[in-house]
């Protein structure tokens, strides 16, 4: 493909991105997560000029000069709003290989692991019983993380669904990192707001090496007033860090049946340590 047909296809493809609808979700007075569908036709990156493999569902093949020119349209975007969550899924996608398949390798090697890349577990509103994790005892995993949905007014079907990655394994371990996200929340016990989201992502620098995540480690922080900067660099960043580098690989976790399992043991047998009190409550 010459350099004139890359940049058509470039022009094609950002247009589509840019167009993409996200769905408005929203807590019902029960506190269940609900989606309200809204059916668009710019909604939708499909279009007579992508083609698909069938390697998943929604992949889109990319040759490497495509994926270079995404990874530098995303990363300005996200640089500029670092709430486009597309933007940051998209730079995750093309920059990702080597870490996700050292991930995929550090999965492979754990019993727990081996059985979440076999058996491929979904963490979606379909995917959970609601009813029977409202009913757990307070301090249990599954009744932690249905406070953090409910408190956060966020929902697992958010998480979008990979597309530029050019493996099947690879892509659902990406599809993985993105869905346990929340409950790398509740696990760090971090808020959703931008210090709760910088701590969890040094985290997830050290935990995993994907390049999306160091380059949000990186400038995260300069979105950070003069206090929370200081709580970051002095207490908050260095246990995120020194938890990531020890704890078992979070991917490798079969969270679907921890759902009982009570928090802290939970955390303990990861080897991640709980932030100072006082340093959790500064993050809310």
């Amino acid at each position: 493909m010459h350099l004139g047909a890359h940049a058509q296809w470039f022009i094609t493809m950002w247009r589509s991105l840019l167009h993409l609808k996200r769905r408005p979700y929203v807590l019902t007075s029960k506190g269940v997560c609900v989606h309200r569908l809204r059916c668009s036709s710019s909604s939708s990156v499909e279009s007579s000029s992508i083609s698909y493999d069938g390697l998943y569902p929604g992949h889109i093949q990319t040759t490497p000069v495509q994926k270079a020119l995404l990874a530098v349209g995303s990363g300005v975007a996200a640089l500029q709003n670092p709430y486009r969550h597309d933007m940051v899924a998209v730079l995750g996608e093309t920059t990702g290989h080597l870490a996700l398949t050292a991930l995929r390798d550090r999965m492979r090697d754990d019993p727990e692991g081996y059985a979440v890349l076999t058996e491929r577990p979904r963490i979606r509103l379909s995917t959970l019983d609601l009813t029977k994790m409202a009913a757990l005892p307070d301090g249990s995993f599954g009744r932690e993380y249905l406070r953090f949905l409910e408190e956060n007014n966020v929902t697992p079907d958010s998480r979008a669904d990979v597309r530029f990655v050019d493996d099947e394994e690879l892509a659902y371990v990406m599809q993985r990192y993105r869905e346990v996200h929340d409950l790398l929340h509740t696990l760090l016990g971090m808020p959703t707001n931008m210090l709760g989201e910088v701590a969890v992502k040094w985290f997830e620098a050290a935990q995993t090496g994907l390049p999306m995540c160091a380059l949000g480690a990186a400038l995260g922080p300069l979105r950070l007033n003069a206090s929370r900067l200081q709580t970051l660099l002095t207490s908050l960043g260095p246990w995120a860090l020194r938890s990531g580098r020890q704890a078992r690989c979070v991917l490798s976790v079969f969270y679907e049946r921890r759902w009982e399992q009570n928090t802290e043991e939970l955390r303990e047998e990861l080897r991640i340590p709980p932030p100072p009190a006082s340093l959790a409550r500064r993050s809310s």
